[in-house]
């Protein structure tokens, strides 16, 4: 028997393609598993080919594509505003803040000033969507590594925003509310209470959920030292939003390349600090985007306190144009991070349109962290990382 086939040929490395880990895993007398893509942890249609040795994983390849629906290949089919829906579809959890990028690059492409009431009713609007995306994170988290109870709980607040979203813009999850140039609705009247009345309810909730989950013993021994990613590995791996933050890195879009009126608002910006385990660990990630859910609470309470009055939609011409070859990039601060679009003009349409997602730059890091990690941390990982697959494919 060859030294190969007895188990002790080389290991793969990192520049080898799929096909050819897979050939030299053969020989290795490593199981190869396959985590999904049908799995329920994995937050979507994504796989990972995982390399083990018994329960220890010497690595976990991410494989997406599984849902890749040509998006941004059919912004250069649409009008401008047709493409608007589509936009909806790139991160379902949080598609207020793929809304906002496509109008705000059109809207410099055209040189375009949206109303300032209009661009109160996007903050708004998108808040609302930024916590309502990190109740689903947390509390899938939560149950990805087997507390059910925080599930229900986040679901049941979530409601309450669906509710809120829904008497704004007639939808719960695909929201379609902006446009370009301002958005497709005014608040509907008492609107700025009700949001007042969610928040004072909400603030309390989190003491609470702070209390069932977030330093429960039990998850906090799960969690805390766990795929540690520190500053520089973080920057390195280009992680943005909670992720980048989890580590102890202060960047936030929205106070860094300011937007709309968040230079106008008051908020912190939640960074791992290292708690209860080493800093950028998994629950420095987890305690992040529940302390962001209280800064969207403050921003909340200003922009219902200082909206004013005035026109919620620029004047725009019925059929937009931009001529050809003019290209415009904007970056908005997402739910999972730093969202970009970059479009070139082609006249009643979009020549190039490229968006750029947190959740697809997350998905290279996994394969570093997972080495030497037990196959049930995985999904810890995973689920700390919020990926949405959506999103990563596009």
């Amino acid at each position: 028997m060859s030294e190969a086939r007895r188990g002790t040929g080389p290991e793969p490395t990192m520049d080898m393609t799929n096909k050819e880990v897979m050939k030299r895993i053969e020989y290795t007398g490593d199981m190869l598993l396959n985590m999904g893509p049908q799995h329920p942890s994995t937050h979507g249609v994504i796989n990972f080919l995982v390399q083990t040795d018994g329960e220890v994983m010497k690595r976990a390849i991410p494989e997406v594509g599984y849902l890749h629906r040509s998006l941004e290949k059919i912004a250069e089919k649409c009008t401008y505003n047709g493409y608007m829906p589509y936009t909806d579809r790139i991160d379902y959890i949080a598609a207020m803040f793929a809304n906002q990028g496509w109008a705000m690059a059109i809207e410099r492409l055209l040189d375009v000033k949206v109303p300032r009431r209009a661009e109160y009713c996007r903050v708004i609007a998108c808040e609302l969507n930024r916590i309502s995306s990190h109740l689903v994170a947390v509390g899938t988290m939560s149950m990805d590594i087997g507390a059910v109870t925080p599930f229900p709980y986040a679901l049941r607040e979530r409601e309450f925003i669906n509710d809120l979203l829904e008497e704004l813009c007639g939808a719960r999850l695909t929201y379609n509310y902006l446009r370009i140039g301002g958005v497709a609705f005014d608040l509907p009247e008492s609107y700025g209470d009700k949001v007042l009345t969610f928040v004072d309810h909400f603030e309390k909730i989190l003491v609470e959920f702070n209390r069932l989950i977030t330093y429960n013993e039990i998850f906090v021994q799960r969690l805390a030292n766990l795929a540690p990613i520190s500053p520089e590995l973080a920057i390195e791996y280009c992680l943005v939003g909670p992720n980048l933050r989890g580590s102890g890195v202060k960047f936030d879009v929205r106070r860094d390349i300011p937007y709309s009126i968040y230079p106008e608002l008051q908020f912190d910006i939640p960074v791992g600090r290292g708690e209860l385990g080493v800093t950028g660990d998994c629950w420095d990630r987890f305690w992040v985007r529940v302390a962001e859910m209280r800064e969207s609470c403050r921003i909340l309470r200003q922009c219902i306190a200082q909206i004013p009055e005035g026109e919620t939609m620029a004047k725009m011409p019925r059929k937009i144009k931009v001529p050809e070859g003019v290209e415009a990039s904007v970056r908005i601060e997402s739910a999972r991070g730093d969202m970009q679009y970059y479009v070139i003009g082609g006249g009643e349409n979009a020549y190039r349109c490229k968006v750029r997602t947190g959740s697809f730059t997350a998905m290279g890091i996994i394969d570093p962290l997972s080495r030497g990690l037990m196959v049930a941390d995985l999904v810890a990982l995973i689920a700390s990382l919020d990926v949405v697959a959506p999103e990563i494919d596009r």
